[in-house]
C-alpha cells in the first residue's frame, strides 16, 4: 500500500495524531535514565498497542513496524517515560 507518510516528534506525553491512523515507525530518543514508550489507542486511558522499553543514557534507535504498520482505531496517543520520540503515521 502506498500511502504518504507524516511526522510528529512529541518530548511528553501526549496525541500523536487524533483520528484513526496507521503507526509505520518511531525514532526514539532514551533519557538519561530507563524509560518507556508506550502507545495506546483511545487516549492517555485508552488500550494499549505497544510498549517500546529504554535503557538509561542509551542511544537514540528507529523502530520501523513491518507490512502496513498498526491500525490505531481512535487515536494514536503516546505515554512518554523518560523519553523522545518521532512517530511516523499514515
Amino acid at each position: 500500500m502506498q500511502t504518504d507518510i507524516k511526522a510528529v516528534s512529541l518530548a511528553a506525553s501526549g496525541t500523536a495524531f487524533n483520528q484513526r491512523t496507521r503507526i509505520r515507525g518511531a525514532l526514539i530518543e532514551p533519557g538519561t535514565s530507563a524509560g518507556s514508550v508506550v502507545f495506546r489507542d483511545g487516549g492517555a486511558s485508552g488500550t494499549i498497542v505497544m510498549t517500546i522499553n529504554t535503557s538509561a543514557n542509551g542511544e537514540t534507535f528507529s523502530m520501523v513496524i513491518p507490512a502496513d504498520g498498526i491500525v490505531f482505531q481512535t487515536d494514536a496517543y503516546v505515554v512518554l517515560t523518560n523519553a523522545k520520540v518521532t512517530v511516523f503515521y499514515a
